[in-house]
């Protein structure tokens, strides 16, 4: 297996440093995979037992310059590997004004990604910084555990507000309870609920977007029958009102649409899409 990259435009740099560092916000280790075309930051937690799942991707040529790889096999071009996005990002913490980096797949006493980092010097002379942040190695026969996961036919989806409004918003609420209800329809209307025995606290959202599933992307879909529904009925979802508020704090990537996609009482799903980033994020209903 081998790897190497390099990221030359400074503004490709700091976009992919605020998209590592959304996925250090959110999760505290998870797999990497590497194709010729895509790195994917892949989290699979099983949603039935309180876990999330994330699905990030990030076309390589929207970021990288130079991009070589050879994968497993001729027949599996692939790399997967186990890595800690914090650790990326400290390496990256040197990389404000950096002139370059290049990134490898190296062996050191464990495999590691290093991130080798040319800085600005006020000499003719270079300075270089070099970062290795240890990885494991997934055997091939654990990769299916990694495919990108299908989704069901939602019941409703609908553009979010304002992220911001929305954190400043679950801020407070998370006082209140660990959970709270986010339902929505096909009416552009959305509303977040908390209930307590002392106090109930709701807040309402009008004339959002409810896009298409065409405007969202690709994907593989159950085969379960699509029901028509009420346009100004509202599907529901209790969920844990602390990972709410995680995935709205560590949002670095400035998505220019965020997509909430609701199946009644069992998943909540959140899209984020920019020019150049999609990063997938499941979330699972709490049982009331």
């Amino acid at each position: 297996m081998k790897f190497r990259g390099k990221i030359v435009d400074i503004g490709c740099i700091h976009h992919f440093t605020r998209v590592i560092g959304t996925l250090s916000k959110l999760i505290k280790s998870c797999v990497l995979r590497i194709t010729p075309g895509n790195w994917y930051f892949i989290l699979a937690e099983k949603l039935a037992n309180g876990g999330i799942q994330i699905w990030c991707e990030l076309p390589q040529g929207h970021f990288f310059d130079e991009y070589a790889m050879e994968g497993v096999s001729k027949e599996a071009n692939e790399i997967y590997l186990e890595v800690a996005p914090d650790n990326i990002v400290k390496a990256l913490k040197t990389a404000s004004n950096a002139k370059w980096i290049k990134i490898k797949l190296t062996k050191k006493h464990v495999p590691c990604l290093t991130f080798e980092i040319d800085q600005p010097t006020l000499s003719s002379h270079s300075r270089t910084v070099v970062h290795d942040v240890p990885v494991s190695v997934i055997p091939r026969r654990l990769w299916e555990d990694y495919e990108e996961p299908g989704l069901p036919h939602f019941d409703v989806s609908i553009a979010m507000p304002q992220m911001k409004l929305l954190k400043n918003m679950i801020d407070k609420m998370k006082n209140l309870s660990n959970h709270m209800v986010l339902s929505a329809n096909q009416n552009g209307e959305m509303k977040l609920s908390v209930e307590t025995d002392m106090a109930a606290v709701s807040t309402h959202f009008r004339d959002l977007i409810n896009p298409s599933t065409l405007d969202q992307v690709p994907c593989s879909h159950d085969s379960s029958p699509e029901r028509v529904k009420d346009p100004n009925e509202f599907s529901k979802a209790r969920i844990d009102i602390r990972k709410f508020a995680q995935f709205l704090s560590g949002q670095l990537v400035n998505p220019t649409k965020v997509i909430c996609n609701i199946v009644h009482n069992k998943v909540v799903h959140f899209l984020l899409l920019n020019e150049d980033v999609s990063l997938q994020y499941f979330m699972p209903v709490v049982a009331s």
